[in-house]
């Protein structure tokens, strides 16, 4: 079980400086918002991306994945009325998976609520239509480069559309691709769901849906500074034979960035290692 940090958390500091300090805190490699690799990121130059590229591998990391994926350029949504406002994204996003394949990445996680809310006037139903014509075409994309494409459960205050591992498997199970699955995020687990996040795991994952898992608090801060308890979590992706990465993902740093960032390694290194 590998264990990445998303590099948002050190966004303030240049690529080498996040590497550097990753490296030294014990993570496996680096999950990339492509917002922090520049204002186009979907019109990177080859050549950019085999120097983002070699410069994670030169610390003894790798890029597992994307994330955050709509953030840049501006003005994206995948159910806007505009089609053409919804063609430029689907553009952008074959570019996205593109560049995971290029930095080496395996996983795309689409979040980004702010670009999936429900148009105001419409319904449910056809925002629903417009995600799930979204991702069969993302999913397509991402098979011909060799990438999972992940549809990210998130909190209801976050957005309308699709909260639950339960609903977004079924857009999974539906549009019925090898390349399209689901994931576990516990901050909005924690808020969304039913159940607990090891019982969500031992239910799911045995069914082949779940592509990746990113692991913060319900409080939005880093693993082990909240309430939930992540020894169960990680012994309930033992169980499974989980050999795939988790990515640290907080949204409040505390104290800061770097910080964060080294509490969670230390929190979870030392949990991963009780398992082993």
């Amino acid at each position: 079980m590998k264990i990445a940090l998303c590099n948002e958390v050190l966004a303030s500091l240049s690529l080498e400086r996040q590497c550097e300090l990753a490296a030294a805190l014990g993570y496996d490699g680096l999950e990339i918002a492509p917002f922090t690799l520049g204002a186009a990121p979907h019109a990177l130059a080859a050549s950019e991306i085999a120097r983002v590229r070699s410069t994670v591998e030169s610390f003894g990391l790798v890029v597992t994945g994307l994330h955050w994926l709509l953030v840049a350029p501006p003005g994206l949504s995948v159910t806007d009325p505009d089609a053409s406002i919804r063609a430029r994204t689907r553009d952008v996003v074959a570019a996205l998976i593109a560049l995971c394949a290029g930095l080496g990445g395996g996983v795309l996680v689409h979040g980004s609520p702010k670009q999936r809310r429900i148009a105001p006037g419409e319904d449910h139903a056809t925002a629903l239509g417009r995600l799930r014509d979204f991702l069969a075409d993302a999913a397509r994309v991402a098979e011909t480069h060799g990438v999972v494409y992940c549809i990210e459960p998130l909190g209801r205050a976050e957005t309308a559309l699709v909260n639950t591992v339960a609903e977004a498997a079924a857009l999974v199970r539906e549009i019925d691709r090898p390349s399209l699955r689901t994931m576990i995020d516990t901050s909005a687990a924690g808020v969304s769901e039913t159940q607990s996040v090891p019982e969500l795991i031992d239910q799911w994952l045995p069914t082949g849906v779940i592509g990746h898992v990113q692991v913060n608090d319900p409080n939005r801060r880093a693993p082990g500074q909240g309430a939930m308890r992540f020894a169960p979590i990680f012994a309930a992706l033992a169980r499974h034979g989980w050999n795939r990465t988790v990515a640290v993902e907080p949204f409040d740093y505390v104290p800061d960035g770097a910080g964060s960032a080294a509490f969670a390694a230390g929190y979870l290194r030392g949990i991963r290692e009780s398992l082993a």
